[in-house]
């Protein structure tokens, strides 16, 4: 009877315990207490929040379900704030209205008043933690927002302007039509402002209105028609809830679940989240129900998937029979009971490590080898040898150019990026780059890959090595190592002349005593090339791109890649014809014999470039003014000059005076027979009167005219001291010249 007895109880007890787990089953699938509703309309509502007294956990979680709505709608509390999401990660997604600030005809002058809003949150809830952003939108805006943080007031805001709404671009918030800010963390009783600086006046026709609102991160992304009208009255905000760390609600949290105080941080709150292994609602007094792994294969690690076998909060791997080890992934893994196979493993295993090491060792020297032939294979193809041959000729080993190597160049212009580039030359593009020692340089590396342009390179080099002047940029040394050679300058900062002539929006105007100072110091670097080098040099590109400036608007003439040296016994040499349209000599394009005098005709167009600030051919403008050269000689033979002066320049009466001297020195340089030109050695001395009487005009203005017989006597010394023009009577003439004015300025009592 005892027996029977027994049975009977356990078979009681495991229809109980059956009953109790599918109640378990039936309640898990519910997220609110048992007997509350869990929806309001289509918005799912979870314990600790509830709709009723009795189904919420404290005031904090009521929402209040209007029903008269169709569908039904929910709010936070018995506030009007609506709810459009309930999450047990600690957030809530609620409506908030936008600021919006408008044009309006009727308003007076005086300090403007934005237009402000309190968002209606209620103090316990702050704005989740890095889950919104504050945005405002429109061409005549700023946004403010404020509120409590950690105790104290806080306050930030944003500007945003334009001036046109084709600038604005979709999705970009950073300043032009929309502007943003991140919201720290904890920011409670939060406050909107928006207002305008000229009532919308300048953009009324597009954009009447400005906006400020704050919004979740994945609810918005700005559009440039929001500029036009932004219709939405409401947007998605998200807050963040928890419950406060005090003795009643010590017990919150139901079975399998812990509580998390982590993202506070003073400790104040916590939530409540599911064990590892468990999931449901862990606020609920069943808490939260085991996940059975093996139901879904991508929950478990098994090897073999039937093998698998299901724990409270976690899982085994078992092996099929025969086997033994872990049978996860990753693990041990399965593998038959026998010792007959780890000597074979083992030895595979072995044999692979060698082959693999062997091959790498093998592959690792071929391709060194193969990097280091190439090297060599680009050294000669880039004329290295040649190039060495060729300086060892002119310099001494202590002065050779400096050879860099690929890697060093590389590592200086982040492997050429395109934000490196500074210019395109004729023969090349030009690279900014910083070496390791901090030294800013310019790379040039050519354009194309040929015998020709490897004979520019070398040519270069060879050039630029045997000058030694200030007004040159100055070659640091070059690299050979790459499949295009290049060349290593000094940074000059300043860009180009061109750059500064024509590019006004760029590079503010250059005034007439900076220009002349530039056509000096070029004319003196010509100067030196023709009649001072070593070897005399032929530029035969002279051009304003070709010509660079420093801070201090110093010239430095660069690209000599198309330039050659003159044989001591030669006055001309017979070559293929290069330059520039426009810069290029007449007599030169038709005969091919170059001779000093094609670099003295490119430097006077240069010198027409800076008087009047035109392009040497423009294709732009009226036909009689396409080509430079004509139109000024034109201007000169019907003197006015004045007419093609560039505005601005004619400050003074005293400009236009030097201003026609240099023109007259410009039109000899343009004579189309070579031999009526003169030469730069002189072209520079014209121009060192020109400067000479600029800088007396100067001194006399700024001095007592009664000291003006002193000053006489100072150009006697400056005439007698100058070495420059010692053989020459320009100077002397030139003082004459000027002594007779200043005497005749002091006879008639001026």
């Amino acid at each position: 009877m005892g027996r029977w007895t027994k049975t009977l109880v356990r078979v009681l007890l495991m229809i109980i315990l059956s009953s109790a787990s599918a109640a378990a089953v039936v309640v898990a699938s519910s997220q609110a207490l048992p007997g509350c509703d869990e929806w309001c309309g289509d918005l799912q509502i979870p314990y600790p929040f509830g709709v009723k007294e009795g189904c919420y956990l404290n005031e904090t979680f009521l929402i209040t379900c209007n029903k008269s709505n169709s569908p039904p709608k929910a709010f936070l509390m018995d506030t009007n704030i609506s709810v459009t999401n309930v999450s047990l990660n600690g957030e809530l997604h609620i409506l908030q209205p936008i600021v919006r600030d408008c044009y309006e005809e009727a308003q007076v002058s005086g300090p403007f008043v934005p237009n402000t809003t309190n968002l209606s949150l209620p103090a316990m809830l702050p704005i989740g933690d890095g889950k919104n952003k504050f945005i405002a939108i429109g061409c005549d805006t700023f946004g403010l927002i404020g509120g409590m943080l950690n105790g104290s007031g806080y306050v930030s805001g944003c500007i945003s302007m334009c001036l046109n709404d084709s600038t604005i671009v979709n999705g970009s918030c950073s300043g032009n039509g929309c502007c943003q800010l991140e919201i720290p963390n904890g920011l409670r009783n939060l406050s909107l402002a928006v207002g305008n600086f000229f009532n919308h006046s300048l953009v009324k026709n597009f954009n009447p209105c400005g906006y400020a609102f704050v919004v979740g991160d994945e609810g918005f992304e700005f559009e440039s028609r929001y500029i036009r009208s932004f219709e939405d009255v409401e947007v998605e905000v998200v807050i963040g809830w928890a419950i406060g760390n005090e003795s009643n609600y010590a017990n919150v949290c139901g079975l399998n679940s812990e509580r998390n105080s982590s993202f506070s941080n003073d400790g104040a709150e916590f939530r409540c989240q599911c064990l590892d292994g468990f999931q449901g609602n862990p606020y609920l007094p069943l808490g939260c129900q085991d996940i059975d792994e093996c139901k879904d294969e991508a929950l478990n690690q098994c090897k073999y998937k039937n093998k698998c076998v299901n724990t409270i909060g976690n899982y085994t791997c078992h092996c099929p029979k025969n086997f033994k080890g872990d049978g996860r992934y990753g693990g041990e893994g399965c593998t038959r009971d026998s010792k007959a196979f780890i000597p074979i493993i083992i030895g595979i295993g072995i044999g692979f490590t060698v082959l693999l090491i062997g091959s790498t060792w093998i592959f690792l020297g071929y391709k060194k080898w193969k990097f280091i032939r190439t090297k060599e294979n680009f050294f000669k193809e880039n004329g290295g040898f040649i190039l060495q041959r060729q300086l060892s000729q002119w310099q001494s080993p202590n002065e050779m150019v400096r050879i860099f190597t690929q890697e060093e160049l590389e590592k200086a212009t982040n492997n050429y990026d395109q934000s490196t580039i500074v210019g395109k030359g004729g023969y090349g593009t030009v690279y900014k780059g910083v070496l390791e020692n901090g030294l800013a340089v310019a790379i040039k590396k050519s354009k194309f890959i040929d015998q020709s342009q490897t004979d520019q390179f070398i040519n270069e080099v060879i050039v630029l090595s045997q000058i030694n002047h200030r007004n040159v940029v100055r070659l640091l040394g070059c690299c050979l190592e790459t499949q295009v050679p290049l060349l290593v300058y000094e940074f000059v900062t300043n860009g180009t002349l061109f750059e500064h002539i024509h590019h006004k929006t760029k590079h503010a105007s250059l005034s007439w005593e900076a220009r002349l100072k530039i056509a000096l110091e070029t004319a003196g670097v010509l100067s030196y090339l023709h009649s001072s080098a070593s070897t005399p040099i032929i530029h035969r590109d002279i051009k304003t791109t070709n010509i660079l400036l420093d801070d201090s608007y110093t010239a430095k003439v660069s690209d000599f890649g198309a330039s050659k040296l003159v044989p001591m016994d030669q006055t001309q040499l017979s070559t293929m014809v290069q330059g520039t349209l426009g810069y290029l000599d007449p007599e030169y394009l038709l005969t091919s014999e170059l001779t000093e005098k094609s670099d003295v005709y490119s430097f006077g167009i240069v010198l027409l470039e800076l008087i009047t600030g035109k392009k040497a051919v423009c294709f732009d403008g009226p036909e009689a003014e396409r080509n430079l050269a004509m139109h000024v000689l034109c201007a000169m033979k019907e003197d006015r000059l004045e007419e093609v002066v560039e505005k601005g320049m004619m400050v003074k009466e005293a400009n236009f005076e030097e201003i026609k001297e240099v023109a007259k020195v410009a039109k000899k340089c343009i004579k189309i027979k070579r031999e009526e030109r003169p030469s730069m050695k002189e072209v520079a001395m014209e121009l060192e009167g020109v400067r000479v009487m600029q800088v007396q005009r100067s001194w006399m203005n700024n001095n007592n005219l009664s000291n003006a017989e002193e000053m006489v006597c100072l150009l006697d010394v400056k005439a007698s001291d100058s070495s420059h023009f010692a053989s020459s009577g320009t100077m002397n003439t030139l003082g004459d010249s000027i002594k007779t004015r200043i005497l005749s300025h002091i006879h008639h009592g001026r």
